[in-house]
């Protein structure tokens, strides 16, 4: 596995990290913690020591999950959470940004989570009008100053959110995490630069595009009713899944399996430093982690800079 520094923040952190929406039940698999401690094993096993979560991945439930799986060697990770919103039911949130709203959010995750301190709170994904709340950023920073969070960072909800990316220094955010993919490449354009003038770490969500970058679905797919691509316009969703087979075809090495594949080409642009997929299984956790071994030159952009440190 290999390392760099997120940012300003001076943590170090693999590469390949673990997201864990899938945690929460929203992906087609309810999980228990023998299934969870499993995959975070696994994680151990190969280097892996960012986990990214979230309050709403069911009601605290992944970060719960977490928690326990971790509490052995805390210490050892890099633990990322986020706070806005209120989990209700499947797929059903409220957002909620107020400052006595998030303060009652970062003690539950504390909680959750089995810990004194999150290492990078992350304001998840709201309006620009709720981000723009000096109240809010007070009092985070305030619990900066108390070590209840060591960073903060900002998970913006559209990729091409340059207004709370360029506020990052501003509020005291270090590490903006964005979706960024083969087949979504927005983030170039406004945001990647924004991030490289302040210094910011980047974490690259849906990396795999939502699994579609696996290769692994044909013309025809469907989820079930449980999980989150189950609602995709099916048109849209043939089109993705031919995009998909055309990159596998023209782009990606014989002999090199597509999802780590999918990871290394995000990595490869230099504002990236570090991808969250989920994972499923312990089996997708080693083929995720196995990209930190490719080294791809990709022609559309210069390649990522080795980090000294």
């Amino acid at each position: 596995m290999k390392y760099r520094t997120l940012g300003k923040t001076g943590l170090r952190v693999s590469v390949v990290g673990l997201g864990t929406w899938q945690f929460g039940g929203e992906w087609g698999i309810d999980y228990e913690q023998r299934d969870v401690d499993a995959i975070v094993d696994k994680t151990r096993e190969v280097g892996i020591n960012l986990i990214d979560t979230a309050e709403c991945y069911g009601d605290h439930l992944s970060e719960s999950l977490v928690g326990r799986a971790i509490a052995r060697d805390r210490d050892n990770w890099v633990v990322a959470t986020k706070f806005g919103h209120f989990f209700h039911s499947h797929m059903n949130r409220t957002a909620d940004c107020s400052v006595e709203a998030v303060r009652t959010q970062l003690e539950a995750s504390l909680a959750a989570l089995q810990t004194d301190r999150i290492d990078l709170y992350q304001f998840h994904s709201g309006p620009d009008e709720v981000f723009d709340q000096p109240a809010l950023w007070q009092m985070l920073n305030e619990q900066v100053e108390a070590g209840k969070i060591r960073h903060l960072g900002i998970s913006i909800g559209s990729n091409d959110n340059l207004h709370q990316t360029d506020a990052a220094t501003e509020v005291n955010a270090e590490a903006i995490q964005v979706v960024y993919n083969r087949l979504n490449k927005k983030p170039e354009e406004r945001v990647f630069p924004s991030c490289r003038r302040q210094q910011l770490g980047v974490l690259a969500r849906v990396p795999l595009a939502s699994g579609f970058l696996s290769g692994k679905y044909k013309p025809g797919a469907t989820f079930p009713a449980n999980d989150v691509r189950a609602g995709r316009d099916p048109e849209q969703l043939r089109k993705t899944i031919d995009q998909v087979q055309e990159i596998a075809a023209t782009e990606v090495p014989d002999g090199v399996p597509m999802a780590p594949w999918a990871l290394a080409w995000c990595l490869q642009h230099e504002a990236v430093t570090c991808v969250i997929p989920g994972c499923k299984n312990v089996e997708q956790v080693a083929s995720n982690a196995s990209a930190s071994d490719l080294d791809l030159v990709r022609d559309d952009h210069p390649q990522a800079c080795p980090d000294p440190t």
